[in-house]
């Protein structure tokens, strides 16, 4: 597994095999390639990558130029990859800022946002109950995690048709890539200006 594009482009990635479940590089650049029609370039964006497992979409959004970009991973295994793998492609004289939450993504998402983020990106594992990844979602719109402006993306199993949005979040497309579905969504809510 490598970085597609960007300043790391190229460089491996390392997984633990039995503590995550990496996004294909097929999907991955697909999803690149949506997020690049959506925003242009990466500059002053802000990624979460929550259940980060190997951090490749964390690290692929620093590699093409985003601002911050905070990855969330509970695995102690997994984590050490992560880091492993920023230490890897750290050389490349990122512009961006980079951190990893070593804790449960819920724990992360309790109360309010450190900043808002024009992409997040929620990968749980495939097993993970819908209502959990809705709970996720709810915790996400109430705490102000998504920027007005900013897009969220699920990753699930290709055998779940559909999505329950929560209040705040509407399904713009999905999109199906073998055995993985992105389902994409936005904020319905109006920018509180307070």
């Amino acid at each position: 597994m490598r970085i597609i594009a960007g300043l790391a482009k190229g460089r491996n990635i390392s997984a633990v095999a039995d503590a995550t479940r990496p996004t294909s590089d097929r999907a991955r650049e697909a999803l690149f390639s949506s997020l690049a029609s959506e925003f242009g370039e990466f500059d002053g964006l802000n990624v979460l990558d929550l259940y980060s497992g190997t951090g490749a979409i964390g690290l692929e959004a620093l590699s093409r130029g985003a601002s911050t970009v905070h990855c969330v991973e509970n695995n102690e295994r997994a984590s050490q990859a992560i880091l492993s793998n920023y230490e890897g492609i750290r050389s490349s004289q990122f512009p961006g800022n980079f951190h990893l939450y070593s804790m449960t993504v819920e724990r992360f998402l309790e109360g309010t946002a450190p900043l808002q983020y024009h992409f997040i990106y929620v990968d749980p594992p495939y097993d993970f109950s819908d209502i959990d990844v809705i709970e996720n979602l709810i915790a996400i719109v109430s705490g102000k995690f998504l920027h007005p402006d900013g897009l969220i993306a699920v990753e699930r199993n290709s055998r779940v048709r559909e999505l329950s949005w929560p209040i705040g979040l509407e399904e713009i497309r999905q999109k199906n890539y073998g055995q993985t579905t992105i389902f994409y969504g936005a904020s319905t809510l109006e920018m509180d200006l307070d």
